[in-house]
């Protein structure tokens, strides 16, 4: 039996996912909230970015299911022991990217080493070549004439196998949107095509067929290459380009719970109560901003490393260290950056006071509490959402930054910053090892993008000046 392993940032994004679920279930039979998201989902760029995002949640939430496997011999005691590698559902369903490691670089599709080697020949003699890579290209008897046959008819397997995929996808969209609206499904199908849905299903359909033809080229070509070349250890970059986009949306979004309790509470109540409480909290954030935060997360770090040093204890295998890590850098991003939605909260609150609705409230002696919770707080939800997914790519941006300076998570996690780290001295060699640092720059703006697209429509639906023009 596995050993299921939950570690401290898992247990928080499958909170994450769950808060997300009720809201949605909750949003959906209210008109005030369900209207601003048809919105949004309506919108062609909206939706296209959408897809994108689903598709790196689910490779993070598969990546976010660790467990250990047992040792083959645990002895006579009867008593199980598991191994010290802790996987999750991706390193399993991604097993031969993870398994297949090469001696140290190989380019991308490539079939022999990138570096020279002095080679042992049969007769005694020492050849000074690119050595044959162990696993990429060796199914292949001459690489140098079968290898663009062979990279372009798997390419070919890949799109006739998306093909179908695709066809199917369109014909189970029309048969449900057929029997919704009762044309049939024909008169569906050619609605979609046409676009003149209200959902754009041709976009959202478009951007999943591109996902599966993604999939199946990863599928067919990984299987007998490496897509993406290798690192200097020799482990496929393709893997650890997708092993590190849990990375960032754990910075994307952790960092927000963080900074959420924070930014509402005090923006609301400085505004609202004005006075000494507002001197205070205009003091503390102004305080905070002044603190260069890349020093206070430096020192945030560095202390929690003496820590983790100290007590070696506390932490069974190096993932659980390297997670705590993650989860400190989360907590000093997310104390470090409330600071600006707290002063845009604070300013709606002291707009929202001297409204004639709230003096009424007031008026007829209802409490501050529920003033603030029925009244001021819906009233700036809006705001709340705009900023919140407009910070998610700014906070993925700045994991690579920190890693890059050292003080970010910690090295032996995957994470895009690391390898734009260790990209420094790759970039410095000759030959130049760069797909490294594009394999991380690729992920890293697909995310980013598709982020801010789909940040853009949101803050059109749920902004009133926006939404009324």
């Amino acid at each position: 039996m596995i050993k299921p392993v939950i570690l401290w940032t898992d247990a928080l994004i499958f909170l994450l996912l769950t808060v997300v679920i009720v809201f949605g279930v909750y949003a959906r039979g209210k008109p005030h909230l369900r209207a601003p998201w048809t919105y949004v989902l309506r919108s062609r760029i909206a939706a296209g970015s959408l897809v994108i995002l689903l598709a790196f949640i689910t490779i993070g939430v598969l990546d976010s299911l660790h467990f250990r496997l047992p040792l083959a011999d645990n002895g006579n005691g009867g008593e199980t022991h598991y191994a010290v590698e802790v996987l999750s559902v991706f390193d399993v369903l991604a097993g031969p990217l993870r398994t297949r490691v090469e001696k140290t670089y190989s380019a991308p599709f490539a079939t022999h080493l990138y570096t020279r080697e002095n080679i042992e020949q049969p007769d005694g003699s020492v050849l000074r070549d690119y050595p044959r890579l162990e696993y990429a290209g060796s199914h292949l008897a001459d690489p140098a004439r079968d290898r663009g046959s062979d990279i372009l008819k798997r390419s070919a397997t890949a799109v006739l196998q998306t093909l179908p995929a695709a066809g199917l996808l369109l014909l189970g969209t029309a048969l449900l949107l057929g029997r919704r609206s009762g044309q049939g499904t024909r008169a569906a199908v050619r609605d979609i095509l046409q676009g003149r849905t209200g959902t754009p299903w041709r976009v959202i359909l478009a951007m999943l067929g591109l996902l599966l033809l993604l999939l199946s080229l990863a599928v067919n070509l990984g299987a007998a290459y490496h897509i993406l070349g290798t690192d200097k250890v020799g482990q496929d970059v393709l893997y650890l380009t997708l092993k590190s986009i849990r990375t960032g949306l754990v910075i994307g979004t952790l960092t927000t719970l963080v900074m959420l309790p924070f930014a509402v509470l005090l923006g609301i109540l400085a505004g609202y109560a004005r006075g000494w409480i507002d001197d205070v909290v205009q003091y503390v954030y102004t305080t905070l901003n002044s603190i260069p935060h890349v020093l206070l997360i430096a020192a945030a770090i560095l202390m929690l490393q003496v820590y983790i040093a100290n007590h070696p204890e506390l932490f069974e295998t190096t993932v659980e260290r390297a997670d705590i890590r993650l989860l400190f850098l989360c907590i000093i991003l997310g104390i470090t950056s409330w600071t600006g939605l707290c002063r845009l909260l604070r300013g709606e609150s002291l707009k929202l006071r001297e409204a004639e609705y709230i003096q009424a409230a007031a008026s007829f002696g209802v409490s501050h509490a529920r003033i603030i919770t029925r009244h001021i707080l819906p009233n700036v939800m809006h705001v709340v959402l705009i900023t919140v997914v407009l910070d998610f790519s700014g906070l993925v941006l700045a994991e690579a930054v920190l890693s890059y300076v050292g003080v970010g998570v910690d090295p032996t996690m995957n994470s895009w910053g690391n390898m734009i780290n260790g990209a420094r001295l790759e970039m410095a060699r000759e030959p130049v090892v760069w797909w490294s640092l594009l394999s991380a720059f690729l992920f890293m703006f697909a995310l980013v993008l598709a982020a801010n697209l789909f940040s853009d429509a949101v803050r059109d639906a749920f902004d009133p000046r926006l939404r009324t023009r």
